[in-house]
């Protein structure tokens, strides 16, 4: 299994998904949300299964291939992406960014992850995202599916295909097993950094909390129950409110959690979407505006998750 992609696998995994929402309901009975409803626009394209998406102050994005392992940058919406490294073993994964100004990268989102638990095959580089240079970071994780930073300096990890969120702290400690929740994928922390927030895709899938100070007391923000739960949600983001933004791979639409068990779509029309993102800076991929990714290379943004509460 070790040459199979995790797209490949989750693709296979969602085929029946794809299959029953013929017959069954899924998120589109949930209602478009208050000033979105415009059709997506086409801002990008790599070549490749894209995992990771994030931008950097100067309104450039990158974004992560999981078959290539390559991470690529794209100066503005619809410029050409420019490859600019390659991680060191296969399956380039979640994209967070470190105080300093410097790219994290996580590797290890192939095919292994549904052994990643077990395996501790996983890991993280810091790359200069002007200079291409890389440097080794972490090792030791069950994945990075999803990954964001703390401001203490605290680095969390997900693992969409296991059980363990991965913590590694400002002097290199790998704490591989610091949460136990299965399927946790995405991650990006809320407000004063008090909890992380992750998207159930496989496992009673859904959307909690984790609080940082009791990874064992999670909290269900969204529970995604019969045809819902084929939805398959994804790599997750968080709005100026807090409310976390979510795209459904097998649904084909990017929906927003404005209070427990309630939610409406942001955008749809857009099968596989893997992860989104907001903008940030003045220019190119710029703050308030919503961005996604999706296992079949497209980049697109969503017009109706313009954030207005944000400021460049």
């Amino acid at each position: 299994m070790s040459s199979m992609s995790k797209s490949a696998v989750i693709l296979a995994a969602l085929t029946f998904g794809a299959v029953s929402a013929v017959v069954a309901p899924t998120a589109s009975a949930a209602p478009v949300c208050a000033g979105a409803g415009q059709p997506t626009i086409r801002v990008g394209s790599v070549s490749g299964a894209l995992e990771g998406l994030t931008v950097d102050a100067r309104g450039r994005a990158y974004t992560t291939d999981l078959l290539s392992g390559q991470v690529y940058r794209i100066d503005a919406p619809g410029a050409e992406p420019v490859p600019i490294a390659t991680v060191p073993s296969g399956g380039a994964g979640a994209l967070a960014w470190t105080a300093e100004g410097k790219l994290l990268v996580g590797y290890g989102a192939d095919a292994r992850v549904v052994a990643g638990d077990t395996l501790r095959h996983a890991g993280i580089v810091q790359l200069d995202p002007d200079t291409g240079t890389m440097l080794p970071f972490a090792a030791g994780l069950s994945a990075a599916n999803g990954m964001d930073v703390g401001a203490d300096g605290i680095v969390y990890a997900t693992n969409d295909f296991g059980s363990h969120i991965s913590r590694v702290y400002p002097n290199g400690v790998v704490q591989a097993d610091w949460a136990n929740f299965p399927s946790a994928n995405g991650a990006v922390l809320g407000r004063d950094d008090e909890y992380l927030y992750v998207a159930r895709t496989f496992v009673d899938p859904g959307v909690s909390r984790i609080p940082t100070a009791d990874p064992g007391a999670p909290q269900s923000l969204l529970d995604l129950g019969g045809g819902e739960a084929l939805a398959a949600p994804d790599g997750l983001t968080l709005d100026s409110r807090d409310r976390p933004v979510v795209p459904l791979d097998a649904a084909g639409q990017v929906i927003r959690v404005d209070a427990p068990g309630q939610y409406c779509v942001l955008g749809s029309g857009n099968p596989l979407t893997s992860v989104v993102t907001y903008g940030r800076g003045t220019e190119g991929f710029s703050t308030g505006r919503l961005f996604a990714a999706t296992f079949t290379g497209a980049i697109y943004e969503i017009p109706g998750g313009f954030d207005p509460g944000t400021t460049p």
